[in-house]
């Protein structure tokens, strides 16, 4: 029997469903269902619209989440849901029309903010342009108004138009309607594919379901072909906020088109939800929270503007200009693993040169780059000639794994591709659609196979004999970098001309970087930045993914390469250097013994590991910055600092470089960082920078920048810690890592550090199992190399023996729950330090509840 109105369905409150007749243009009234918050005087309507073959259930999360003060209407398209079945087919014209006289029925008038998805998105925009006077704002979730050129629709969308297929798929069955559940990843929740089914459950009931895909005009001389292509092109003149919403994992409306949205609303703030696929509403319910928060900040009454990073008010270099000055000397500025160095006075030409070549052959200013090399100098010089031409440089280095860097790479929708012939190959199987550009030699017929259209020769040939390009705006898009991905899938940050030159300018004050200096760089994401500090640099042989396979040899050639004083390396790489530092020469030894200052970041470097390295660099004083990509540094604190700071909870990381203020944003009882920022001591909380040198923005993920920034000109790291009474801060772990006990909440580092102390363990993580609010702690403990033949297998956790669970419970100074032993720590793949305690907690909780478990496929760190 055929339900008359939606009936006990979850997340929807009855009182939002009303009626609505509606007159037709044929005279006649047809019946709307809608769904309604019923605000009276509001200050603004939300209307949303859905696709096909969904209904306003859709929507049932932003009716909650409505914004104060917001009216949500979100109706069922007429033949859709729960309204009328009109006798004739609806074109497009006609839905945009049918959408007018219900908007002119329930009075919806200004401010309004339209929401959509799948073809709701080209309805609603045709709503919005027939009613510009009202549109405050356009929100669009996984929707397409346009084919891209050479593009013939959605496969799966053409594949059910198909006149053979359409009524059995669409009409005689429910396959239609089931497959769009079906999509989501993780699957729905049976109720809510019910849910949506409910309205269609009769083939009368579906019969809009297949007039909607027979409406889609694939083909010039469609009925609804000139209404589509006006939309498309009127919504470049909608001079409004728009929030575009995106699934990467969407079967239907692929990068394309979402590529394509964002030419046409080149100003549109943009979130991609990873993981997420068509259903976004369902896949990323989060969606809700951030379209009220956007419209309040977008679509309010006044909109302040957003105060500044902070930091020295001062013009800062641009990232080129200590190459520039340097252009007259013949000495050695690069030197890449086994490769021939490179002088001061050659790199400037070179990069001069590529980057008259990159605009003469069409690279234009904020072009996406994206480079695929390893670190040597034709990576060094494609980035400085990127930067001169006004590009944009997108790196994602090996550390993140192919399936991360594709991911990354195609969020990032670069506009080419410079690489090798092994990052061109991985380009093609990645997919990216870019022009691209070959470094490195290679036959016609690869050329061809690589799809290169230029190489770097060839363009430096090319920037002999054209003009200079002019100097980019300070505050031009200069980078998008990645963050390692250690918590989450990796994010885009994106720097600015500005701000990439205030870091360059930050890290030569704070290590007293003259040109008498010279940089070993360890770690690859450093490996380009000795021109634009004006040192001579040098790449060890070391694999960029395996920081560990970098050993004491290989450092001590790289820095007798260019007479080092400086070293930078992952604290993986140099416990490798401290384990095989025996095995070097005199000469070596010699090479290793001029350096002045050896750094190392990315995550926490043990006190004992700095100690041993003192006999592999004698002269060197040990420093480990603390940043993170999006700023970088933060402090800066030395071994000596450290030993006289002593023990605390959690690692110090010293004091603020000069120009960067440390705030802390105190944790609630749950373990969220909502109190006000304070340098008051001894308060944990989330830590928050603000400096010059800080990102501008996370790139396609509008609503994280927003959560990051939510205190004007602050960026909340996402790390947790306090100030001490000396203004050195203490860090003790990541945000999403806290325990909520009853007791308040926990952070992790500081028993971890304890348990390590303990011979019996080599490494140690805290993690907590039960409901927010009342979890327990429990100990993951990874014992010494030499005991783990007598060791469970390394991907499996088991009970700790008595003894070693009683020593760990008395060293750790908290309540432990249970200790558990495991062969491995499950780490980031950049770094190999960076334990993902949230994956380990998923694990303790299985094995707690009598569940064998096995790690997913990732890096782990082994004693």
């Amino acid at each position: 029997m055929t339900a008359s109105s939606p009936i006990e369905l979850p997340g929807l409150d009855p009182s939002w469903s009303r009626w609505v007749p509606v007159p037709g243009a044929d005279g006649g009234k047809h019946r709307w269902h809608v769904l309604d918050n019923g605000v009276p005087d509001p200050v603004g309507t939300l209307l949303c619209v859905h696709g096909n073959p969904t209904w306003s259930y859709l929507w049932r999360r932003l009716v909650a989440a409505a914004p104060p003060g917001w009216r949500v209407v979100a109706p069922d398209q007429l033949g859709m849901g729960w309204s009328d079945r009109p006798a004739a087919p609806r074109t497009l014209a006609q839905r945009v029309a049918d959408l007018g006289a219900l908007t002119a029925e329930l009075g919806v008038s200004g401010p309004v903010v339209t929401v959509a998805h799948d073809w709701g998105g080209i309805i609603s925009l045709g709503w919005a342009l027939e009613h510009r006077q009202d549109v405050r704002g356009v929100v669009l979730t996984n929707t397409a108004v346009a084919m891209p050129e050479g593009d013939l629709g959605p496969a799966l969308i053409r594949l059910a138009h198909a006149p053979g297929l359409r009524t059995a798929v669409t009409q005689a069955s429910s396959v239609f309607v089931r497959g769009a559940t079906a999509l989501s990843r993780p699957p729905l929740p049976r109720e809510v594919r019910r849910a949506y089914a409910q309205p269609y459950d009769s083939a009368e009931r579906r019969r809009a379901v297949g007039e909607f895909v027979a409406d889609i005009p694939f083909r010039p001389g469609h009925a609804s072909r000139p209404a589509q292509e006006a939309i498309a092109e009127g919504i470049r003149s909608l001079d409004v906020p728009a929030l575009l919403l995106w699934g990467p994992r969407d079967p239907v409306f692929g990068e394309k088109y979402l590529a394509d949205l964002r030419e046409r609303l080149p100003r549109a703030d943009v979130h991609r939800y990873e993981g997420a696929s068509h259903l976004l509403p369902e896949d990323a319910p989060q969606y809700a929270e951030a379209v009220a928060t956007w419209v309040t900040d977008r679509c309010g009454a006044s909109n302040a503007p957003t105060p500044g990073r902070g930091g020295a008010s001062a013009q800062p270099a641009r990232p080129w200009a200590a190459l520039a000055d340097r252009a007259g000397d013949d000495s050695p500025a690069v030197v890449a693993a086994g490769g021939v160095p490179v002088s001061w006075a050659r790199l400037a030409r070179r990069v001069s040169d590529l980057a008259a070549g990159l605009a003469a052959a069409g690279i234009r200013p904020g072009d996406r780059v994206a480079l695929l090399l390893e670190p040597s100098t034709d990576l060094t010089a494609a980035v400085y000639a990127t930067w001169r031409a006004g590009a944009v440089i997108v790196v994602a280095d090996k550390g993140l794994g192919l399936r991360g860097m594709r991911r990354a790479l195609r969020g990032a929708a670069p506009d080419h591709v410079l690489g090798s012939a092994a990052g061109l190959a991985a380009a093609r199987a990645m997919g990216l659609p870019a022009t691209r550009i070959l470094a490195g030699p290679a036959s016609a017929r690869l050329r061809r196979a690589l799809g290169a259209g230029h190489d770097l020769a060839s363009l430096e040939v090319l920037g002999r004999t054209s003009s200079a390009p002019a100097e980019p705006p300070l505050d031009a898009d200069c980078a998008v970098v990645f963050t390692s991905g250690a918590t989450g899938p990796a994010k885009g940050v994106v720097y600015t001309q500005r701000q990439v030159g205030a870091q360059l300018e930050l890290v030569r004050t704070a290590y007293r970087l003259t040109p008498g200096d010279s940089l070993v760089a360890a770690f690859a994401p450093f490996s380009v930045l000795g021109p634009g500090l004006g040192i001579a640099s040098s790449v060890p042989d070391v694999d960029v993914t395996a920081p560990a396979t970098l050993t004491a040899a290989k450092l001590a050639d790289a820095a007798a390469a260019v007479d080092a004083t400086v070293v930078f390396a992952a604290p993986a790489a140099l416990r490798r250097v401290a384990a095989t530092s025996s095995d070097l020469t005199e000469e070596q030894r010699s090479a290793l013994g001029r350096v002045r200052l050896l750094m190392s970041a990315g995550a926490p470097v043990p006190t004992p590991l700095l100690r041993r390295l003192g006999e592999t660099f004698p002269a060197a004083e040990p420093h480990t910055p603390y940043g993170m990509t999006e700023a970088l540094p933060v402090t800066d604190v030395s071994l000596g600092e450290i030993e006289a700071a002593g023990p605390g909870n959690g690692i110090c990381v010293g004091r603020p470089v000069p120009g960067v203020e440390v705030r802390i944003s105190p944790l609630s009882p749950l373990g969220t960082a909502d109190g006000a920022l304070t340098g008051s001591p001894d308060v944990p909380g989330e830590v928050c920078v603000r400096a010059a040198h800080v990102k501008d923005r996370y790139d396609a993920l509008w609503a994280t920048e927003r959560a990051a920034g939510r205190d004007p000109g602050w960026h909340r790291t996402g790390d947790v810690g306090h100030l001490d009474g000396e203004g050195r801060l203490w860090i003790e772990g990541r945000l999403a890592h806290v325990l909520t006990t009853a007791d308040g909440p926990m952070t992790p580092v500081g028993p971890e550090l304890r348990i390590e102390f303990l011979d019996a363990v080599a490494a140690a993580a805290i993690v907590g199992v039960g409901p927010v609010g009342a979890q327990v702690a429990v100990a993951v403990v990874v014992p010494p190399g030499r005991a783990r033949r007598r060791l469970p297998r390394a991907d499996r956790l088991t009970v700790a023996p008595a003894e070693l669970a009683g020593t760990v419970r008395e060293v750790a100074e908290i309540d432990l729950a249970a200790v558990l032993v495991a062969g491995a720590l499950p780490v980031d793949i950049r770094h190999q330090s960076k334990v993902d305690r949230a994956v380990l907690a998923r694990r303790a909780t299985r094995v707690l509840s009598g569940t064998p478990v096995r790690w997913a496929s990732r890096r782990s760190t082994r004693p």
